[in-house]
C-alpha cells in the first residue's frame, strides 16, 4: 500500500487531527486561535475576574510600583555618596530587566505551578529581597544581588470585550504603587535613612501582597505546553511587534530614574523630586487604565501607536526646555501617561492578534526581548550625562539622554505605525 493510500485510509478521530497530519505547522496556530476564541466567546466578563483583577493590581501595585520609585532611592543613595547616577541607574534597571530575561521561565513556572502559587512565589522574592536590601545599602555588589525577581501575571482568561480594561486596571495598580511608594519612601529616607526605607517597605510588600496572590485563580488552564512558539517569529506582525518592545523599553525608564535628579539640578528640594516621580507614577495609572479603554474604543495598535507619539513629542519638545517647575510637572504628566499606556496595551495587543489561549508563550517571548532596553536604556542615559558634564554641570549635560531616549521612542512608533498599516491600511477603522 502506498504512503498516499495510507493516509486517505487513516481516519483520525477528528477533523482536526486529520489536517494536523496534512499540515501540521499550520493547523497549531489555527487549533490555538480556535481555542482562544472558543475561550473568549465563554470569558464570563466579570464576575469572579474582578476579584482576580483586583488581586493581579494590587500586586501590580508592589512589584511595578517599587521599581519605578527607584529614581528616589537612587537619588539618597547618590547623595549618601554610593555611587555614581549611570552605577545606580543598573541597580534599578536590573530589577526590570529580571521581569524580561525570566519572562519565558516565568510562563513554564506559571503553567507547572499555576498562577496562584507563582504570584505567591514573586511577592515572596520581592519582599525578602527589599528586607535584605535594607543590610546593603553601602554595598553597591549587594544591592545588584538583592533588588530583582519578579513574576507577573494577567487576568485576561476572565475577559473579552473587556479585555483592554481589565489590563489597564491591572496595570493602574503598578502607577498608584509607584505614587505612594515614592512619596512613602522619601519621608522614610529623610527620617530613618535608606535602610529602614527598604526592609519597611519589605515587610509591609510580604504583609499585603501575599493575601492578594491568594485571592488569584485560573478560570481554565493554559493548555499550551510549549516553551518557545518558533512559527511565531515567521509573522510579520510578531516580529515587529517583538522588534517594538526591543527599541521601546530603551526611554522608559529614563524619565522616572532621573526625574529627581534633574529636579536637584533645577535647584528643587529632595520633597520636590519624589513629589515628581509621584505625578509622572499616578499619570503612568491613569495612563493605564484610559489605555485600555482606549483599546477597547479604538484598537490596540491605533492606542500603542498613540502612546509612542505622546512620548516622542515629551522627550523631543517638552523635556529639554524643562528649566523650571512648571514645564518639568507638564512632561511629567504626558511621559508618565505615555509611558504606563505601553505597558497596559501591549498585552491586549497580544492576547488579540495572537489568542488568549497562547498569551502566555507569546507575552513571554516578546517580553524577553525587553531585556537590552531595560537594562541598558537608564545606564545608557546615566553616562551620557557624565559624559556631558554630570548633575553639577548646566541643564544642557541631560540633553543628550533626553534625544536617546526620544529618538529611540521615535523609531519605535514607526514600526507599530508601519505593522498598523499592514493590518489595514484605513486609518480609521480600529485595529
Amino acid at each position: 500500500m502506498s504512503k498516499f493510500q495510507e493516509l486517505t485510509i487513516t481516519e483520525p478521530s477528528t477533523p482536526v487531527e486529520a489536517d494536523h497530519n496534512l499540515r501540521p505547522a499550520l493547523t497549531a496556530r489555527d487549533n490555538i486561535l480556535h481555542a482562544s476564541r472558543q475561550a473568549d466567546s465563554t470569558a464570563p466578563e466579570g464576575k469572579y475576574g474582578w476579584v482576580v483583577v483586583a488581586a493581579c493590581c494590587f500586586i501590580s501595585f508592589w512589584i511595578v510600583g517599587t521599581v519605578y520609585s527607584w529614581g528616589v532611592m537612587q537619588a539618597a543613595l547618590f547623595k549618601q555618596g554610593l555611587s555614581s547616577p549611570s552605577t545606580l541607574s543598573w541597580i534599578g534597571s536590573l530589577s526590570f530587566a529580571c521581569i524580561a530575561f525570566l519572562a519565558l521561565v516565568n510562563a513554564r513556572v506559571i503553567r507547572l505551578l499555576g498562577a496562584k502559587q507563582t504570584a505567591f512565589l514573586g511577592v515572596s522574592m520581592l519582599g525578602i529581597g527589599e528586607i535584605l536590601s535594607g543590610f546593603l545599602t553601602r554595598h553597591v555588589g549587594g544591592l545588584f544581588a538583592t533588588t530583582g525577581v519578579v513574576i507577573n501575571v494577567t487576568p485576561a482568561q476572565y475577559f473579552h470585550k473587556k479585555r483592554g480594561l481589565a489590563n489597564g486596571i491591572v496595570c493602574a495598580g503598578g502607577g498608584l504603587g509607584g505614587m505612594v511608594i515614592s512619596l512613602s519612601m522619601n519621608g522614610i529616607i529623610q527620617r530613618l535613612g535608606p535602610a529602614w526605607a527598604f526592609r519597611i517597605l519589605g515587610l509591609i510588600t510580604l504583609a499585603t501582597g501575599l493575601p492578594a496572590a491568594w485571592l488569584i485563580k485560573e478560570r481554565c488552564p493554559i493548555r499550551s505546553t510549549t516553551f518557545i512558539e518558533r512559527d511565531l517569529f515567521r509573522d510579520f506582525k510578531f516580529v515587529t511587534i517583538f522588534l517594538v518592545g526591543v527599541i521601546a523599553t530603551f526611554p522608559l525608564l529614563v524619565p522616572p530614574f532621573f526625574i529627581p535628579l534633574y529636579s536637584a539640578s533645577l535647584g528643587l528640594s529632595s520633597s520636590a523630586g519624589a513629589g515628581l516621580v509621584a505625578g509622572f507614577n499616578i499619570s503612568s495609572a491613569v495612563g493605564r487604565l484610559s489605555s485600555g479603554l482606549a483599546a477597547d474604543a479604538l484598537g490596540p495598535l491605533n492606542t500603542l501607536f498613540i502612546g509612542l507619539f505622546l512620548t516622542t513629542i515629551s522627550m523631543f519638545v517638552i523635556w529639554p526646555f524643562s528649566d523650571s517647575l512648571a514645564p518639568l510637572v507638564i512632561f511629567v504628566i504626558m511621559n508618565g501617561a505615555a509611558n504606563g499606556g505601553f505597558f497596559a496595551t501591549i498585552p491586549t495587543v497580544v492576547g488579540t492578534v495572537f489568542g488568549s489561549q497562547r498569551v502566555s508563550v507569546a507575552m513571554g517571548m516578546i517580553v524577553t526581548g525587553w531585556v537590552g532596553g531595560y537594562l541598558m536604556g537608564a545606564p545608557i542615559a546615566g553616562y551620557l550625562l557624565e559624559a556631558y558634564g554630570g548633575d553639577k554641570s548646566t541643564l544642557a549635560a541631560y540633553h543628550p539622554a533626553m534625544f536617546f531616549a526620544g529618538s529611540m521612542a521615535f523609531v519605535a512608533m514607526g514600526m507599530v505605525g508601519m505593522v498598523r498599516l499592514y493590518v489595514d491600511k484605513n486609518i480609521m477603522k480600529r485595529v
